[in-house]
């Protein structure tokens, strides 16, 4: 099978690779599309392996959308020819490439209102939002939140989630997105560029972190004094701040998550956007930012067209 793999100083480069095999609890997958997180190349368990040892070739991009090709033994109901979409483990080879393998626990049905195009470019943003609003927040009905980076691939997904059950949005974002996160739910937007967020957001019950740094930093001062900190940025993980070492989580793979997930979408109370959808040949050049962006949302990989 054609595979796109990492190569020497994160070069990608197209390769092939024998069709992996499905183990016990675990199902493999016809990629039909794949996210795109441009910053993966960079992160550890793409540069080493779970022993902290280099790991070489890696395989990126660990969302998609695909059809079930072949099933390992105690995996449900599911069967061969079944629309899918999920995430696999980090330390695993990702999705651009023919075939993947996913544990039957990480993917969900695909919603029937996407396109394979368009569930790929759910499963990491939408269960990082899911996961950092109602898991690690905590977020009830009625609070404020804070969004920094509202027009991102995960800002955009928990402006509509939080908006969604009920809380008030305050979002930074630059001037040009501000109808696209007020379309979204943001009821007050903070241009970054124009003003300091923190004198313009205070007292707020939750801070959702897209960003890091500076903007982290400056953020627990505009908390109540039992507010609640979550960033997504690994940053805080090497911070002399023990707040923010606390704050910090990592997306993992949640099979009810995504099915409710995929109602809402089906519902239409959820949406997803698509900047643009280019061929697996053209992956390397995504990754190295040689791909003009068209507008909001994730670009996706096309990895067959048998799908689209």
């Amino acid at each position: 099978m054609q595979v796109i793999r990492v190569g020497n100083s994160g070069i990608l480069t197209v390769g092939d690779a024998p069709e992996p095999y499905p183990g016990p609890g675990e199902l493999l997958i016809r990629v039909a599309a794949a996210g795109v997180i441009l910053t993966e190349l960079g992160w550890s368990p793409t540069t080493q392996n779970k022993a902290g040892e280099p790991r070489r070739d890696a395989i990126p991009s660990h969302e998609f959308s695909g059809v079930v090709a072949g099933l390992g033994k105690d995996v449900g109901s599911l069967t061969v020819g079944h629309g899918v979409f999920g995430m696999n483990d980090w330390y695993s080879d990702g999705a651009l490439a023919e075939y993947c393998i996913a544990p039957l626990f990480s993917i969900a049905p695909k919603p029937s209102s996407l396109t394979y195009a368009q569930a790929a470019s759910v499963p990491i943003s939408a269960l990082t939002a899911w996961q950092g609003l109602f898991d690690h927040a905590k977020l009830r009905r009625g609070e404020h939140i804070l969004i920094h980076g509202g027009a991102g691939a995960v800002g955009e997904f928990a402006i509509q989630l939080a908006h969604l059950f009920g809380a008030h949005v305050t979002t930074t974002a630059s001037s040009r997105d501000h109808d696209f996160v007020r379309h979204l739910g943001a009821e007050r937007i903070i241009d970054y560029r124009q003003s300091r967020f923190e004198d313009v957001a205070q007292n707020m019950d939750i801070v959702f972190d897209t960003v890091g740094g500076e903007t982290l930093a400056r953020s627990w001062g505009v908390l109540k004094p039992n507010g609640r900190m979550v960033t997504i940025v690994s940053g805080g993980t090497e911070s002399a701040d023990p707040r923010a070492k606390a704050a910090f989580f990592v997306v993992e793979p949640n099979q009810k998550q995504l099915v409710e997930i995929a109602r809402l979408l089906d519902a239409g109370k959820l949406r997803t956007f698509v900047d643009s959808v280019v061929p697996l040949s053209q992956a390397p050049d995504v990754y190295a930012g040689r791909l003009r962006r068209q507008g909001h949302g994730k670009l996706v990989i096309s990895v067959s067209d048998v799908y689209a």
